[in-house]
C-alpha cells in the first residue's frame, strides 16, 4: 500500500504544497536579505529564521505543523545543529518582491482550501518569521555595536508581508 503525501489530507495539489512549503524559507531569506550587514548578522538572522520555522512543528494548527516538519525534514533541524546555507539574491529588491507576490497568492489559495483558523495560523506564522529574522542581529553600527536591531528597510519589508497577509 503506498501512502499518500501530507499535502493531499488538506486538499493541496503538489504545485499548491510547493509553494506553501517554499514560502517560508524565502520569507526568511528576504527578511535577512532586507538589509546588507554582513556574514555575521546573516547567519544570525538564518538561525533565527530556522529555528523559527522549526518551531511551527509545535504549532495547534496542523497544517504549519505539517509544513514546517517537511521544511525541516529537506533542509535540516537547528536542534541537530544543521544550519541553513546562506542565500544572498542578486536583487534582493526584485527577489522581496516575488516573495511578496507568492506571499499574495498563497494567502488567496488558502482562503480558497481552509478554514480560516489554518489559514491565519498559517499567515501568522510567516509574519513571525521574518519578525524573528529582523530582529536577530542589530543592523548599522561599527563592529556590531549601535545600531538599531530592525533597520528601516528590514521592518518595510516585515510590514508589507504583514500587509499581503492581511495578519
Amino acid at each position: 500500500m503506498i501512502e499518500e503525501p501530507a499535502y493531499t489530507g488538506f486538499g493541496f495539489s503538489d504545485e499548491e504544497w510547493g509553494l506553501l512549503v517554499g514560502l517560508p524559507q524565502s520569507v526568511l531569506t528576504a527578511a535577512s536579505a532586507a538589509e546588507s550587514d554582513g556574514t555575521r548578522a546573516t547567519r544570525a538572522e538564518g538561525a533565527a529564521g530556522l529555528e523559527s520555522i522549526s518551531a511551527g512543528r509545535e504549532s495547534a494548527s496542523r497544517l504549519v505543523a505539517a509544513v514546517a516538519g517537511e521544511i525541516v525534514l529537506r533542509v535540516g533541524d537547528p536542534e541537530a545543529g544543521e544550519e541553513l546555507p546562506v542565500i544572498a539574491p542578486e536583487d534582493p529588491r526584485a527577489y522581496a518582491e516575488d516573495v511578496l507576490a507568492r506571499a499574495k497568492e498563497a494567502a488567496a489559495l488558502l482562503a480558497a482550501k481552509v478554514d480560516e483558523g489554518e489559514a491565519g495560523a498559517y499567515r501568522h506564522w510567516l509574519v513571525e518569521i521574518a519578525e524573528q529574522v529582523v530582529g536577530a542581529a542589530s543592523s548599522g553600527g561599527i563592529l556590531g555595536l549601535g545600531g538599531s536591531t530592525v533597520s528601516p528597510s528590514e521592518r518595510r519589508f516585515r510590514d508589507r508581508l504583514a500587509q499581503v497577509l492581511n495578519d
